[in-house]
């Protein structure tokens, strides 16, 4: 193959490289937003082309300390960087006195040692994810790295032996390089390598290199990327003279990694050593490295960085989006059991989006503090002290991004042919929605305006409220959902504010309350108090309609009456049946978390699994009863899960036609113990919430006709942009809301008419008060119809 290969005209090598890169990796280019920490440039290698390493006399100090180290890490968390690149030399104690001296007078025995313990400092103080690029290294070295870092690297560079460039060059020896390549692989540590291409070799060598490279992964699996970089002469240099790579043989050089290395292999070229990105895209390239929009190539500080926005744009122009990754690329994310140290998986979650890749909310992420318990309302809310996050998050008081609308250009790809299909009237199958899920950059827009043109077909342009009041009767629970910062247990009563249990005189005051200031529905949702037996909801029910007849209740969870009619021996239909004829008229969606038992095991492992759900729910609509759909997202699952959920239910509103609208519900993370205990994600980014409603509306389109947006865990700002995604609906006024709140939500306590107006009237929509079931209100104030 490689003899083929290299015969190729040029033109038709890129081709197919080209081909082979989009059929891997679609319309996705990944980069990974980093500070560079030159931890020191002193080195016992001299190589013919570098500029970075140094000697003693030219260095204020032999390494960076600490103190510093963390002050560069934190200027590159608040611009929004996920990673540390720690470049270094490779052994300098081995031939410097002054390197040994600071070491020993530092407290440490090498460098290793040293790095070993920045890069722990950096995780722990900072968040950010160190890459460590320390060079050839012994196995158990790597092992100590491999507790700190969740990926580190090394450029093979070249097999032959006998070049000008590696002369003075110990460890660049081929069998040294070959060997760390490989000692990485039997670690499990995910890996970048590389070749360098210009120093003296021929097209014959490159392919060598790159076929050692695809060996070792295929022992090991281990090669996350390789790059192929392009020398260029620097003065000061042995091979200041030499002529620069010639622009041909570095594509032919992309070209041939991506046809010679296995498909998940990325393939990575430096934006910043080309003039333009546009002829390394078209020859193979699905990775752009780590580029710092704080600190200079250290290695190439002659060559600087493109600016984030310019390189999207050229990224853009090419018909592909730019996303942002990790340190360590999503298959081995998704695989941490095998690829991360125990020690790194809270980080590497903590930075993480649904798919592995790095969260692209803008601002800097910090690990949170959960500081002071203050009670509001029927629960608490955790107020956060120490370092704080100033990126989106749900339930945060930030204002998310504006990627709705966005720009017009076009897009193409299996997102561009997915939401073809829509358009011609195509219902989307698992795959498709995986595809939506996964768009980027100016995907995200195109999938929302599709989302929003079914949206209008279906409902036209009026938005609908409902004036409701949530009834949480009490916080106590027997059952153990791990995301769940409402709920009181025993191990939760030092965290989350003291129990309660309302009487049914307190919640007929409430409901008689709310009916008075308008509302026309109670929500009435709580824990499974160990108390409760099924005849407990029947008697709520009844309490709320003699406070107030004509009120809609709107109550119980799949969870609740599950649990009810399992405790009173009834069949669930029956038991339904009394909740009828005691008032209830409708159940809400929730305690449907995700429904894939694989992620229900991790979230709520005792609770009702995903068919007892569905079961539930088809129950409730046989026997009279209207529903809704839920998803609460963005804690442990990925869109795989999302796409099972979101079928499961749209089969069954196909079967039965009972469900209203569709509600996204965004994980709040704060003070959730999943979170807390380093197990879960910080929630979903913005991109992820704009897409799930998008989608939702494709996915269900025909079927269910309302999709709603949720303010309390979205704020205002968030809320106008999804109304510009396909949502046409905002829930609930929610006096007395304290789920999210106990969660760690911001938003929230009560909205009112003019609250929602405001979101709506600047898009140019219409505000319309509704009934639970979407019938219409004439008029605000005690009486006002309900349905």
């Amino acid at each position: 193959m490689p003899a083929d290969l290299t015969g190729l005209p040029t033109p038709e090598l890129l081709a197919r490289a080209a081909a082979a890169r989009d059929a891997a990796t679609g319309s996705r280019v990944t980069f990974s937003p980093k500070v560079f920490v030159p931890l020191t440039k002193l080195c016992r290698d001299r190589c013919g082309y570098c500029t970075f390493a140094q000697p003693p006399a030219r260095l204020e100090s032999p390494y960076i300390d600490l103190a510093d180290v963390l002050v560069l890490a934190r200027r590159g968390a608040a611009a929004g960087c996920h990673e540390a690149l720690f470049t270094l030399g490779e052994a300098p104690e081995e031939r410097y006195p002054a390197a040994r001296d600071w070491l020993a007078a530092h407290g440490y025995a090498s460098t290793t040692d040293y790095l070993v313990a920045a890069c722990r400092a950096v995780r722990d103080e900072t968040g950010l994810l160190p890459h460590a690029n320390p060079g050839a290294l012994p196995a158990e070295e790597l092992a100590r790295l491999r507790e700190v870092a969740p990926s580190q690297g090394m450029m093979v560079e070249t097999l032959r032996a006998d070049l000008l460039s590696h002369r003075g060059a110990p460890d660049k020896l081929p069998a040294r390089r070959l060997a760390t390549l490989e000692a990485a692989g039997e670690l499990r540590i995910p890996y970048t390598t590389g070749i360098l291409c210009g120093i003296g070799e021929t097209e014959a060598d490159r392919v060598e290199a790159l076929e050692a490279i695809a060996a070792s992964h295929a022992r090991h699996g281990h090669v996350q990327e390789v790059i192929v970089q392009n020398f260029l002469p620097k003065p000061g240099t042995a091979m200041r003279d030499h002529p620069p790579c010639d622009p041909e043989d570095h594509l032919r050089a992309i070209a041939l990694a991506r046809l010679l290395l296995p498909a998940e292999v990325h393939v990575q070229a430096p934006p910043n050593l080309a003039d333009d990105v546009a002829p390394l895209l078209e020859a193979g390239v699905s990775d752009l490295g780590g580029v710092s929009p704080v600190t200079i190539d250290h290695v190439n500080p002659e060559r600087p960085w493109p600016h984030l926005d310019a390189l999207a744009e050229a990224t853009a122009a090419t018909g592909r989006q730019l996303a942002p990754r990790l340190t360590v690329h999503p298959r081995y994310v998704a695989d941490a059991a095998t690829w991360i140290d125990p020690a790194l998986h809270t980080a590497v979650m903590d930075r993480a989006d649904a798919e592995g890749l790095g969260r692209d909310d803008p601002g800097a992420v910090h690990p949170n503090k959960v500081g002071e318990v203050r009670n509001v309302g029927d629960g608490a809310e955790v107020v956060l002290v120490g370092r704080r996050s100033t990126a989106w998050y749900s339930g945060a008081d930030v204002e998310p991004t504006v990627l709705v609308p966005g720009p017009s250009a076009p897009v193409g790809g299996r997102v561009r042919e997915v939401l073809d299909g829509v358009l011609a009237g195509e219902q989307v199958g698992h795959d498709e929605v995986v595809a939506l899920f996964a768009a980027r950059g100016r995907e995200v827009a195109a999938v929302a305006e599709v989302a929003d043109a079914l949206r209008d077909r279906a409902v036209g342009d009026v938005v609908t409220y409902v004036r409701n009041r949530n009834i949480n009767y009490t916080n106590v629970c027997t059952f153990k959902c791990r995301f769940c910062g409402f709920s009181k247990g025993p191990r939760s009563l030092n965290l989350r504010g003291t129990p309660y249990l309302l009487t049914l005189d307190d919640i007929a005051q409430r409901t008689a309350e709310a009916w008075e200031l308008g509302a026309t529905e109670v929500c009435l949702q709580g824990g499974i108090h160990p108390s409760f037996d099924g005849d407990y909801y029947v008697d709520v029910t009844r309490a709320v309609k003699e406070a107030a007849p004509d009120i809609h209740v709107h109550g119980f969870t799949a969870l609740e009456v599950t649990e009810g009619a399992k405790r009173l021996g009834e069949p669930l239909a029956d038991y339904l049946r009394r909740l009828m004829d005691a008032g209830l008229r409708t159940l809400p969606g929730t305690a449907a978390e995700i429904l894939d038992d694989e992620v229900r095991a991790v979230l709520c492992p005792d609770k009702v699994d995903t068919e007892e759900w569905l079961d539930a729910h088809r129950t409730a609509h046989q026997v009279g009863l209207r529903s809704n759909v839920t998803i609460m997202f963005g804690a442990v699952e990925s869109p795989e899960h999302w796409a099972r959920h979101l079928l499961r239910t749209r089969a069954l509103q196909a079967e039965t036609g009972g469900f209203t609208e569709f509600v996204p519900l965004p994980f709040v993370h704060m003070a959730a113990p999943l979170y807390l205990e380093g197990r879960a994600r910080r929630g979903p980014t913005f991109r992820e919430v704009v897409l799930m409603h998008a989608v939702g509306r494709i996915a269900y389109d025909g079927l269910i006709p309302n999709i709603q947006a949720s303010w309390v865990k979205l704020g205002a700002g968030g809320v106008r942009q999804l109304l510009a995604s396909g949502v046409n609906d905002l829930g609930g006024t929610l006096m007395d809301e304290s789920i999210s709140r106990a969660a760690g939500a911001s938003h929230g306590q009560g909205m009112d008419q003019d609250g929602f107006r405001a979101m709506v009237e600047p898009l140019g929509r219409r505000l319309e008060e509704r009934t639970t079931l979407y019938g219409r209100v004439a008029g605000a104030g005690a009486g006002a119809a309900a349905g």
